[in-house]
């Protein structure tokens, strides 16, 4: 598996790095969140745009950036508008997602950034992803399910998708309906891995019942786990000081 390096964070090795998102709305709550987050010491902070109230004034995102950076220091950001399709809070005009991502991704101060696999066409995610990486951003490509577990077929064909479009993450969230469910995606992922993905991977089955697939990933190929901060983004995070004891007991278990 590939290496990626962000900052000092090197993604698709040793213990999985854990993400920290931030969900606050205005500019004073977003500062004050990502100050308390550097107490929690995660690799990467996820900053999720789509829940913040200016966020279809690219100046203000920019400009907001620019104080998250000096908060956060050497803590890598991974920039994420989440459209309403796949968990989002925000609906914009499908033009502005691209403007707002290619203003970001030009501004050389965002680490990583947020693609979902299915928002366009395979040639728009490609060209954007190739701009992206022109400006030293690396660029996740996403999907995710809030409803089901796809087949292990149709998994597997996100996963090859995502990185036949150049993407240096790729990474698949998914709502298991049984243990099964999140057997299966544990199994497509180390499976991934093993026939010759090179890319990380960060795979998640989300809500109580995936919980495990959260603490595990070293085991299996997943490159990387979101923890909660002040709150969670996603059903299914837990506290980022449970997160780090249990991705320690593992790997104490496993070596």
């Amino acid at each position: 598996m590939k290496l990626v390096q962000i900052g000092n964070v090197k993604i698709g090795e040793g213990q999985p790095k854990i993400i920290v998102p931030m969900v606050a709305k205005t500019n004073n709550a977003l500062i004050d969140e990502a100050e308390s987050i550097v107490g929690l010491q995660p690799d990467i902070v996820e900053w999720r745009v789509d829940k913040y109230e200016g966020v279809e004034q690219i100046d203000a995102v920019i400009s907001l950036l620019e104080c998250l950076k000096k908060v956060l220091i050497d803590i890598p950001i991974l920039f994420t508008f989440r459209t309403i399709k796949e968990g989002g809070d925000c609906k914009i005009n499908h033009s502005f997602y691209w403007t707002l991502l290619e203003a970001i991704a030009k501004t050389g101060q965002i680490e990583l950034i947020d693609v979902e696999l299915f928002y366009d066409k395979k040639d728009k995610i490609k060209e954007f992803i190739e701009k992206a990486q022109r400006h030293n951003t690396k660029v996740v490509i996403s999907n995710h399910d809030f409803t089901k577990t796809p087949s292990n077929e149709e998994l597997n064909f996100r996963l090859y998708q995502m990185e036949k479009l150049g993407a240096d993450i790729l990474k698949i969230a998914v709502m298991p309906q049984s243990s099964r469910d999140v057997l299966n995606l544990m199994h497509i992922t180390l499976s991934a891995r093993e026939n010759g993905v090179q890319q990380p991977m960060i795979t998640m089955a989300m809500g109580q019942l995936g919980m495990i697939s959260r603490f595990s990933g070293e085991l299996f190929g997943s490159a990387a786990t979101f923890a909660a901060g002040k709150q969670a983004s996603a059903p299914g995070q837990v506290d980022i000081h449970s997160l780090r004891k249990g991705l320690s007991l593992l790997r104490c278990q496993t070596e």
